[in-house]
């Protein structure tokens, strides 16, 4: 996945169907054995990473899996996020042997439930990068001790840091900040000190995006004034309760609330989405913002060069609180999962598949293509072979195969970056610096009841939390009034499920 082209609509009535004798492979090799038997057909449903080009016929990457695990792969992609799609597909009883869902959903659950999965646990021992995974970080997602896929959930990186006009700091005479003191100091400079020297009142120290359940742009402020945990926090009798009543929450949003009092914040904040945000960084609107860096620190800084030429990206950890604790985002319990379905033909070749697609040999293949024809490499140099890799769908400028990304992995998760990327040292640095400030959760698992009542109570959330911060509610008693109304509407029934999971997670 390279820099972000339109997003490609995939419908799934034309996904393509690409096999290994379209692809030209002899039939003894594209069996995968030494007897000449049929490949085994195994059909791929997934979102994918629709950034991508489309999968044609004859690509030579699907070639080569057929030829190395003797199956004969379909790929059907919907639209990126276009899990209603897929559920749509599995309902009509008609499923593909591998699927790729988001996780947790209820649809997951149901067809868990209904056994429309196949456990991995008695292929484990054949799928080495599965097992590792799972086993190092992902054991909670086992359901009654087995394991009905691969959830990809990033728990060990982030590229998600707090980014600044680092030219305008320069102009001001300010060093990065490194408290939430010197925060303020910074915004309040930028907000009436002209960073820009264009003679107008016309920026504002920070901008971010609309806020999220509790996952709000802001969280970093929570974190520095003592948050614990990114999901849920405990009372003082131990019993797990909603992150809005801890004392960093109320700290934290009369902060924030004082920010906005004193116009340092963005007031157009609460309709943003991630181009508007980014929109405003580039025209010298506003100094700082949490973004997702990684290989972004190229295009951001140099979409902010076009309108400035002497505009310059910096990227900080976040800053720390008056006992000295900061974070910027909590560890995901959220992500993919991709599962072997009752109806493969094949299970074991399926999960194999799956496998595949996360080894490094799979990795190699994807990301990189066939050594000869679609790069080379002397010692550790790369050489990308465009020309070869564009008839076989590959991104420009070294990036990768359409079925790289989307299913089982991002380029985060492996730290993948071409050798052709600019300013690669700064974009591997920035997840170094990003992941200092992942925050751990408290209850490994997301309850069936919060993915029920997760949308319902989030809205109720962010009016509260929203609020408090413009003044439209006291905070003391926006706070009060929050808490009875989020229990009375689902909140007690998610706390009596969330309770009984952390009380087994301790055991």
């Amino acid at each position: 996945m390279g820099n972000k082209k339109k997003w490609l609509a995939l419908p799934l009535s034309a996904a393509l169907a690409v096999t290994a004798a379209g692809c030209g492979a002899d039939k003894e090799s594209a069996s995968g054995t030494d007897n000449g038997s049929a490949p085994v057909k195994i059909v791929f449903l997934t979102p994918g990473d629709t950034a991508a080009k489309a999968i044609q016929p004859g690509d030579r990457i699907i070639a080569e899996i057929n030829k190395r695990l003797g199956i004969d792969l379909e790929v059907k992609v919907v639209p990126e996020s276009g899990f209603e799609k897929i559920n749509v597909a599995m309902a009509t009883g008609d499923l593909p042997d591998i699927v790729t869902i988001n996780y947790p959903s209820a649809s997951l659950s149901q067809w868990i439930a209904e056994g429309m999965l196949v456990p991995l646990n008695q292929y484990l021992p054949q799928l080495p990068t599965i097992k590792a995974k799972l086993e190092k970080d992902l054991a909670w997602t086992a359901v009654n001790g087995n394991y009905y896929g691969y959830p990809f959930i990033e728990t060990e990186r982030t590229n998600t840091t707090l980014t600044y006009r680092a030219d305008w700091l320069e102009t001001l005479g300010l060093k990065p900040p490194q408290t939430l003191d010197e925060l303020y100091q910074a915004m309040k400079a930028i907000t009436q000190n002209d960073p820009d020297k264009n003679g107008k009142a016309d920026t504002y120290g920070l901008t971010a995006n609309k806020s999220t359940g509790f996952n709000t742009s802001f969280n970093f402020i929570l974190y520095a004034y003592g948050l614990p945990h990114g999901d849920w926090v405990t009372d003082s009798s131990g019993k797990v309760v909603p992150i809005f009543e801890h004392p960093a929450f109320k700290q934290g949003v009369e902060y924030i609330r004082k920010l906005w009092n004193e116009k340092l914040i963005d007031p157009e904040f609460l309709l943003n989405d991630t181009q508007q945000r980014e929109q405003k960084f580039y025209q010298g609107k506003v100094g700082f913002m949490p973004a997702p860096l990684f290989r972004h620190v190229n295009r951001l800084e140099s979409s902010l060069q076009k309108v400035n030429p002497q505009g310059k990206l910096g990227y900080m950890q976040s800053p720390a609180g008056p006992d000295g604790k900061r974070g910027m985002i909590s560890t995901p319990k959220n992500g993919l999962f991709t599962a072997v379905t009752k109806q493969a033909k094949n299970p074991e070749k399926a999960a194999k598949f799956i496998e595949f697609m996360l080894s490094k040999e799979g990795r190699d293949l994807l990301q990189l293509g066939l050594e000869g024809v679609h790069y080379t490499k002397q010692g550790d140099t790369i050489t990308y072979n465009e020309e070869e890799r564009t008839k076989d769908g590959f991104s420009p400028s070294g990036w990768s195969h359409p079925l790289a990304w989307g299913s089982v992995v991002w380029p985060l998760t492996v730290n993948y970056l071409p050798q052709t990327e600019p300013q690669a040292d700064r974009a591997k640095q920035s997840v170094e610096v990003a992941s200092k400030g992942i925050v751990p959760n408290l209850v490994n698992v997301t309850t069936p009841e919060e993915v029920e009542m997760g949308g319902v109570l989030g809205e109720l959330f962010n009016q509260y939390y929203l609020e408090m911060i413009t003044g439209k509610r006291e905070v003391d008693a926006g706070i009060a009034e929050l808490s009875k109304k989020w229990r009375d509407q689902g909140g007690a029934k998610v706390l009596d499920a969330v309770n009984k999971a952390y009380q087994a997670q301790k055991k």
